[in-house]
């Protein structure tokens, strides 16, 4: 089913975008539901004039493919005017429909590899992470490395001892507006960008899902949200749960505890990442979509 929306102008509609990131990643004390009026104004440009045939078809997932100034949106926050887009429907974002890898393989008893930094030289700290990882380790199996053992040369040994379909990178991951070596993630010892990221090695064997669990784009920078939308295909992982700002620490890291508990049973990523935003949205002082919404399946939903 094909549709053309001629009365939606470019410019238009990157503005409300603009408008619905900035008052979703940033909350409004003295009007905390702010960003509303953009995430109704959004479902209505998107999924209303097709909401209907969405129910008749039983469709459960969306896969956004979209262009320069809309990368960066958080599609889980769109709002019918009573419940959230999330409520509905797992979500993904691809940078192309020949750029993912549709084959399936089951994860949900996949032991991960879990690694990451609670201090950094240059960076603000993250103190949550041991916890985080600690937490992942007991609720999945598989084995963890905090600060100087979180390294390059020791993610590719680990590797070789044991596959790990998953692989958790609890650190900063930069998405800056240049070059693509403005971008990066940081292990322990360095700074990987973009560019470099298949030096991971991440597609011997295939990764399943690689999940980073503090990282932020530059929002509405082309060049940065290219980068975050493109991460699967750079890194060679199928599968790549990124967040679009910089959570709390607290949200992180029940949001991550809730996706885990998820994949055991969920038959997808994505709707293992939608239940456990459900689950965090319903929880008091949590519900602002600031805390769930920035985090974002890319590459293969499944």
């Amino acid at each position: 089913i094909r549709l053309s929306f001629a009365t939606a102008k470019g410019e238009d509609v990157k503005a409300i975008a603009k408008t619905f990131r900035q008052e979703v990643s940033n909350v409004d004390l003295a009007n905390p539901t702010r960003y509303l009026a953009s995430a109704q104004q959004l479902y209505a440009l998107f999924l209303a004039p097709i909401a209907e045939e969405l129910k008749r078809q039983k469709i459960d997932t969306l896969l956004f493919c979209v262009g320069a100034g809309l990368r960066s949106v958080p599609f889980a926050a769109l709002h019918d005017g009573k419940q959230f887009l999330v409520e509905q429907y797992s979500i993904g974002l691809i940078p192309a429909f020949s750029l993912i890898d549709p084959r399936y393989e089951r994860i949900q008893h996949a032991k991960v590899l879990a690694m990451g930094a609670s201090e950094f030289q240059d960076l603000s700290p993250l103190p949550s992470v041991p916890q985080e990882l600690l937490a992942i380790i007991q609720g999945r199996g598989g084995n963890s490395f905090l600060n100087n053992q979180f390294t390059v040369d020791n993610l590719q040994t680990q590797r070789q001892k044991e596959s790990y379909p998953i692989i958790h990178l609890a650190t900063h991951a930069r998405f800056q507006p240049g070059k693509v070596e403005n971008s990066y993630l940081q292990f322990w010892e360095q700074k990987v960008s973009l560019n470099q990221l298949p030096k991971l090695q991440l597609k011997l064997p295939i990764v399943e899902l690689l999940v980073l669990s503090a990282c932020q784009t530059a929002l509405g920078n082309p060049q940065a949200e290219l980068g975050f939308a493109g991460l699967a295909i750079q890194s060679g992982a199928k599968s790549v749960l990124g967040s679009l700002w910089n959570v709390s620490d607290t949200g992180t890291l029940q949001l991550m505890t809730q996706f885990y508990k998820q994949l055991k049973t969920e038959p997808t990523k994505a709707e293992s990442l939608r239940k456990a935003q459900v689950e965090i949205l319903k929880q008091q002082g949590l519900s602002h979509p600031y805390n769930w919404s920035a985090f974002t399946m890319i590459g293969s939903p499944w």
